[in-house]
């Protein structure tokens, strides 16, 4: 199994990323089309009716403003994703993992510079 550890920085307060993460409308502008609501055993579906994509979810985790976890199933992925934020001063730190690759092949490495490039749209919306 392979994991995907990534951790970005944002000049935001964590109530703030923490809404991005958590708002149906706001995930909508950095992540996919949704209907996501941060309610532990929520099931929902992550959206790209441009290129066909569809994402089952199930909220797994809900510490608002700290720990966010859920299923991501979609093709041929089936793992979880688990977002952990801590705050010290103007700074919010975050930290992505994506669990359950089975190794850091096509999906692994797509699915991080598809965070990657999600997050860069996230930083830019929370400014």
């Amino acid at each position: 199994m392979a994991n995907m550890i990534l951790k970005f920085e944002f000049n935001s307060s964590i109530e703030k990323v923490w809404e991005a993460l958590t708002h149906s409308d706001t995930l909508a502008k950095w992540v996919m089309e949704n209907n996501f609501r941060p309610i532990v055993g929520y099931k929902c579906q992550f959206y790209n009716k441009k290129i066909g994509l569809t994402v089952n979810s199930e909220v797994l985790i809900v510490d608002k403003p700290y720990k966010l976890s859920y299923t991501w199933v979609g093709g041929p992925i089936n793992t979880i994703v688990t977002w952990t934020l801590r705050q010290e001063g103007n700074t919010t730190y975050v930290h992505l993992e994506q669990t359950g690759f089975v190794e850091e092949n096509q999906e692994y490495n797509g699915a991080k510079y598809g965070w990657t490039f999600m997050l860069e749209k996230l930083n830019e919306l929370i400014r």
